[in-house]
């Protein structure tokens, strides 16, 4: 069911709560946790940041995870999202409620408990493989995707025991059709466009979104420019891919979420000197542009200009992904 923000009696309808599902903060302990509240705004925000993938060991992460809830939780701007009365807290005040993911599931080292461990420090949200194969199943880049590994299958049947969500993006097309055959709880692809509408590898199939929907799950259109077209990084490439989503499985099961990488200098500066480190179709355009925090704020007010209802702008920007959170948090 899609929520519903009714106008209020005395004025017009309270923004709605802004839900991020993915941005990612250089991985490192002393990285500006103040950057995070570049999405506070009317109405509130939630933002889940990235705290490691491929490279990155328990340690490593545990080690991020310690250093930043200090020093969130000593930001007033800011308020740590252990459940979701903690979002809708943050939304009440107009702070911004931050929680972490998981890119890959390698920082587990294999060890299926650890997924308790990470929870039990914030992270909600994990992906079993981040584009190319690992132990729990294929990538988006690979040449063949075999699907979930025994193990995946298994690492799925956790992270639902434990309440952390299942998350698609950078999964192959297989993987992502066998984690929602698997999981009894919705899974989501957190920040991944639409491949009918461009056709990239990171992109998913119509058949990946409706499977995904099938489950309950919310598909979080990215702002990636070189996911959402020819590296076009704009509100209205943004637009296009949610119109395709919502004609192909509804408004209940669409949402946002950029991707956006606070150290994209960086990011871009490693594409440019390493360029065969990356394939072809994250470098032939040059810098990759992204959609920054600021151009997600002013999404809610384009969907309205284009002529969506209220009760669907509220699910799109934010409800479906805190449905999915109250549904499967524990």
């Amino acid at each position: 069911m899609i929520c519903t923000v009714p106008n209020g009696p005395s004025g017009p309808r309270r923004p709605s709560l802004l839900w991020e599902q993915h941005c990612c903060l250089p991985l490192k302990k002393h990285a500006d946790i103040g950057e995070l509240a570049r999405y506070r705004r009317p109405g509130g925000s939630f933002v889940s940041v990235n705290v490691g993938y491929v490279p990155h060991r328990t340690d490593d992460v545990t080690g991020l995870i310690a250093s930043w809830r200090e020093r969130i939780a000593a930001d007033d701007r800011l308020r740590p999202a252990v459940g979701v009365d903690d979002v809708d807290a943050a939304g009440r005040a107009d702070e911004v409620a931050v929680a972490f993911d998981l890119e890959d599931s390698g920082p587990l080292e294999g060890q299926l408990d650890r997924v308790r461990q990470f929870y039990e420090l914030g992270v909600r949200t994990m992906l079993p493989s981040y584009n190319n194969r690992n132990a729990a199943g294929g990538g988006c880049l690979d040449g063949l995707d075999e699907g979930l590994t025994a193990y995946g299958r298994a690492l799925i049947r956790e992270m639902n025991a434990v309440g952390m969500v299942a998350d698609g993006s950078h999964c192959g097309a297989r993987t992502g059709l066998d984690m929602c055959e698997v999981s009894e709880q919705p899974v989501i692809y957190s920040h991944s466009c639409m491949r009918s509408v461009w056709d990239h590898p990171r992109n998913i199939t119509d058949e990946q979104a409706k499977a995904c929907a099938a489950t309950g799950g919310v598909i979080g259109i990215t702002g990636v420019g070189i996911f959402l077209g020819p590296n076009d990084a704009s509100i209205d490439a943004l637009v296009r891919h949610i119109d395709y989503a919502v004609d192909l499985v509804g408004p209940a099961h669409v949402g946002v979420s950029t991707d956006y990488p606070f150290d994209h200098e960086d990011f871009n500066a490693l594409i440019e000197e390493s360029p065969e480190l990356f394939p072809d179709c994250y470098t032939r355009w040059g810098p990759i542009a992204f959609i920054p925090p600021e151009g997600l704020l002013t999404v809610e007010d384009a969907l309205l200009a284009r002529g969506y209802p209220d009760d669907a702008v509220t699910a799109i920007l934010g409800g479906n992904f805190r449905r999915v959170a109250a549904q499967v948090w524990r």
